[in-house]
């Protein structure tokens, strides 16, 4: 099995009885990626290393000045993952960032601050599998995509 359906089946399985009692329905969040390009675009601009933050270690930076580096932390290491709020998702990003994804989307900035933070925690701890952040980092914006557009196709 290739990283790709790695991810993908950590996403599903390993998140999906957190969120199955949070009452969401991760599946249908994966399906609403899968098939929007928006939402794609939003993760590798957070992740990828020509991305507006940085790449996985300026987003790593921005969770620690928020005073959450212990939540994405959780994501990048190899036990459970913390959860992460879509307010403190907004805090994270800040206001005009997510209001700027959120337009992207069609979406109002809660619902896009929701969808990410029930995205995200899998996609990155999956990203990570041996617990650290490459020291390169996650790859380019094309690189990234090309990854993560292959994990939701399947």
């Amino acid at each position: 099995m290739g990283l790709l359906d790695n991810v993908l089946g950590a996403v599903m399985g390993a998140q999906g009885q957190q969120h199955a009692n949070q009452g969401v329905d991760l599946g249908s969040l994966i399906g609403m990626v899968a098939n929007n390009p928006q939402m794609l675009s939003a993760i590798t601009s957070m992740l990828s290393n020509d991305g507006a933050h940085g790449g996985l270690g300026g987003l790593v930076d921005k969770f620690q000045q928020a005073g959450l580096g212990n939540v994405i932390g959780s994501w990048v290491g190899t036990g459970a993952n913390q959860p992460v709020s879509g307010d403190q998702l907004t805090q994270v990003l800040g206001g005009d960032t997510m209001a700027d994804l959120a337009r992207q989307m069609g979406l109002n900035s809660n619902d896009m601050a929701s969808q990410l933070s029930h995205i995200l925690p899998g996609v990155i701890d999956q990203l990570t599998p041996h617990g650290q952040a490459p020291s390169a980092g996650l790859g380019n914006s094309g690189d990234l995509m090309g990854m993560l557009g292959g994990l939701l196709a399947k």
